[in-house]
């Protein structure tokens, strides 16, 4: 199997054509050209509609790429089980996180690891819903939560401390909350069905009913209102940290302790041979958390 040819119909198809795929893959538009033209007549039949401006699978081309795409990474993973452990990594990460800690700590994290790794590639799905890595094609998902059993690999990576945040023009007009039973009192903006936040140290928590004029689905959605004094909500200091020092946000203490931090995960399909490209970033994504006091 011509694995060039692979992957020219990989990258044209996330890329949109055979000039980008080209790039992508450091070869002359031409050469990208008879590549998948020499795969098509050893199929027999054609992958893709192509025009001069724009580029879709065929049926055939649809069923055949979920193939192409699982023997590169068969052949990366085989090349991986051989090579040195301080090899460097090749193929495309694809990988998922949450939308708020994708932006400001996954993606800033993959731009330092893509200088150190130029032969690797990346697609990134930031969403706040839980992916179906297998299912979707993921290699791999970094996640803030308690998890739940599953089939799926599960680093710790570090810790999510968290607080309880609100404006100094809320707490001034509404009251500074002591203890949890003052939260009664405020509007606490919380996630949409989570009505409960969990205080004070492992085993001796109380947990406390919470409710407000504004709910989202989203971290970043609670944020946003909570930056625009509507009330206090509960949010990793990762997120807020730059707002509280410039004295945008200010901390709510309560007696019964601070908010139960959650686990920094990284969660990945298999143990059976790791692609490099994974190991690798999870582990730089390991010491950069670690450097940042997380």
């Amino acid at each position: 199997m011509d694995f060039l040819a692979l992957a020219v119909l990989t990258e044209a198809v996330s890329a949109g054509s055979l000039a980008a795929a080209a790039r992508r893959l450091h070869i002359t538009p031409m050469a990208a050209t008879r590549s998948l033209s020499g795969l098509e007549r050893a199929l027999g039949v054609r992958l893709l509609h192509r025009t001069t401006r724009s580029l879709s699978l065929t049926d055939e081309g649809q069923v055949f790429l979920a193939h192409a795409q699982a023997l590169l990474e068969e052949r990366d993973a085989a090349l991986a089980s051989v090579r040195p452990a301080d090899a460097g990594a090749t193929g495309r990460l694809r990988l998922t996180a949450s939308t708020a800690f994708g932006r400001k700590v996954v993606a800033p994290a993959l731009v330092g690891f893509m200088r150190a790794q130029p032969e690797v590639r990346v697609d990134l799905v930031l969403t706040d819903r839980v992916v179906d890595l297998v299912g979707e094609g993921l290699d791999l998902g970094i996640r803030i939560a308690t998890l739940s059993e599953s089939s799926l690999v599960a680093r710790r990576l570090a810790t999510s401390p968290r607080g309880l945040f609100a404006t100094p023009g809320y707490l001034a007009a509404a009251g500074t909350p002591a203890r949890a039973a003052d939260l009664a009192a405020h509007e606490c903006l919380a996630l949409a069905g989570a009505d409960h936040w969990a205080l004070g140290p492992a085993g001796q928590q109380t947990s406390v009913r919470v409710a407000g004029r504004f709910t989202a689905n989203t971290i970043e959605g609670l944020h946003q209102a909570c930056l625009g004094g509507l009330g206090i909500a509960l949010l990793s200091r990762w997120d807020v940290a730059e707002e509280v020092a410039r004295g945008l946000l200010a901390e709510v203490r309560l007696e019964e302790g601070e908010p139960e931090p959650l686990a920094i995960w990284a969660v990945y399909p298999t143990r059976r041979m790791v692609p490099a490209k994974v190991r690798l970033f999870i582990r730089f994504l390991a010491e950069r958390l670690e450097a940042s006091g997380y």
